[in-house]
């Protein structure tokens, strides 16, 4: 699996990918929870990654199980270099790059398992869940702590806020990451969505974007 790199020929190949849980204060809220809670992850397969062409052609199919299939966007953070222990003030020295990414999550299969005290791997790890757009360098992209994010259902938005205001920053995200797994070039992390989570339906379009990167766009089948 990988992705394409903005303006070069080159593809980024993927490692693992990483994803942060309930990482934007008023999304933590509407999911029931407060305060600044210490930050946990769960994985999907790397083969979830689903790589969005730039003309907006590629469908998702609405996926089995669920009848409450729901969009997060969250800015992807693709690593260029790996390690353990890293001290937040090195992290940024892993980072290659970002991209525009979606957690698509079966909610209703999700908010099940978690009452019955379970894991929800298959609320998040199913099939095409974690599209993707191109990567782009950190050379390209400069400083992106404060950029935009946002997503537009059937151009409707739906949700919109700014990296400033993630729980924990990147380098803090990278350097708890570390500490549990050896990190490794071709790492995903997606960071966490904001709030204004919710449903989608077949023929639904998505336009997702972060500020300074390609947004990207695609449709629920």
């Amino acid at each position: 699996m990988s992705l394409p790199v903005t303006g070069s020929t080159a593809r980024f190949p993927i490692h693992r990918v990483y994803c942060v849980g309930r990482n934007y204060a008023e999304h933590a809220k509407e999911m029931g929870c407060t305060g600044r809670e210490a930050p946990f992850f769960f994985l999907k397969p790397a083969d979830t990654v689903l790589e969005v062409a730039a003309d907006g052609s590629t469908t998702v199919p609405y996926p089995t199980l669920t009848r409450d299939l729901q969009y997060e966007v969250e800015l992807v953070v693709a690593l260029g270099k790996g390690g353990s222990n890293v001290p937040a003030d090195r992290a940024a020295d892993l980072v290659y790059g970002y991209a525009v990414g979606l957690d698509l999550t079966r909610r209703d299969l999700q908010s099940e398992l978690k009452k019955q005290g379970r894991p929800w791997c298959i609320a998040k790890g199913f099939e095409q869940s974690a599209p993707t757009g191109e990567v782009t360098s950190r050379e390209l992209t400069g400083d992106i702590d404060s950029a935009e994010i946002h997503l537009r259902v059937n151009g409707v938005e739906r949700q919109r806020s700014n990296l400033s205001k993630l729980i924990w920053s990147i380098p803090e995200i990278i350097s708890h990451l570390s500490l549990a797994w050896e990190l490794q070039p071709g790492d995903l992390i997606f960071t966490g969505t904001p709030e204004g989570v919710g449903p989608l339906h077949k023929g639904d379009t998505l336009c997702a974007g972060v500020g300074g990167l390609p947004e990207i766009t695609l449709t629920i089948g």
